[in-house]
């Protein structure tokens, strides 16, 4: 009771909903429902993430994977009030979502529509692209309240930011504006509020007319190097697949008759359910 009691106090909304799947074709949309709590993740959207991930990862038409949130905050991380609920693994299970979202096989992006707090930072460094508009802001909170953060949020925060920056943000909890998160590279781009949808929307298109075979593996493999793990032997059979590919002869083909490709999905996947053309989840 006390903890619903404090929720009151503070505004958060009893009626917020879980995580959003949104599938459209080739790119998929995750939207964060919880705008009256600042779109904290509980131990309820943790899971529905984890399911959200896993159903777009198994499908082999899916090349992009959105992510954006209802509100004026983007994430502002593990809700802690729910901790009193749990069984205390609730952090945990937050780091191990993020890992998911970091792996994913899409091209991740993150469209940054305001503040981002606490773990909602690792949730913005676990996408590959991540969109922000002047009026976003962050402030990594785990040390000032106590909190040692997990190794995946260490690992994105070192090999994105790089150690000094990681260290700033981490060590000293400061707050810094949308200028400052583009300049230290936790934005890669910044864009008007009202351009937001439309440079999210321009960069899915982008993504989903490239190969897939190469998109997925180029965007693996990068993610390896900058952890310095590098799978060389994966690398090789990827280059070599790439090679010898229906894509790969489509692309040439295309380069050569001054056309669009018109690329297949990668044949190392399931095609999946016509079904899943389009729909919400």
């Amino acid at each position: 009771m006390a903890v619903y009691r404090l929720k009151q106090k503070l505004g958060f909304s009893m009626t917020n909903s879980d995580p959003i799947l949104n599938i459209d074709g080739k790119v998929a949309t995750i939207t964060l429902s919880r705008p009256g709590a600042a779109n904290r993740l509980n131990k309820s959207d943790l899971r529905v993430l984890r399911r959200h991930v896993a159903t777009v990862n198994a499908e082999s038409r899916i090349m992009v994977l959105r992510i954006q949130a209802a509100g004026k905050y983007f994430c502002a991380g593990y809700d802690l009030f729910s901790i009193e609920d749990d069984d205390g693994t609730g952090p945990d299970d937050f780091g191990d979502v993020m890992d998911q979202i970091e792996m994913a096989r899409p091209v991740t992006i993150a469209a940054v529509n305001g503040g981002v707090y606490g773990g909602g930072t690792d949730l913005c460094l676990a996408c590959d692209f991540r969109v922000g508009v002047p009026q976003a802001h962050m402030q990594m909170t785990a040390l000032k309240l106590g909190i040692h953060l997990y190794k995946g949020g260490l690992e994105r925060y070192v090999s994105r930011l790089g150690i000094d920056t990681a260290k700033r943000l981490l060590l000293t909890a400061e707050k810094i504006d949308a200028a400052a998160m583009l300049k230290l590279g936790v934005l890669t781009e910044l864009v008007a509020p009202e351009n937001l949808q439309e440079r999210v929307h321009d960069l899915s298109e982008t993504l989903r007319g490239l190969a897939p075979e190469v998109l997925f593996s180029v965007k693996k493999h990068l993610n390896g190097i900058a952890k310095a793990q590098l799978d060389t032997k994966s690398l090789e059979a990827d280059i070599h697949h790439s090679r010898h590919c229906p894509n790969a002869r489509e692309g040439l083909l295309a380069w050569k008759e001054k056309r669009l490709p018109v690329y297949s999905p990668p044949s190392n996947f399931s095609k999946g359910s016509s079904e899943l053309d389009k729909r919400s989840i």
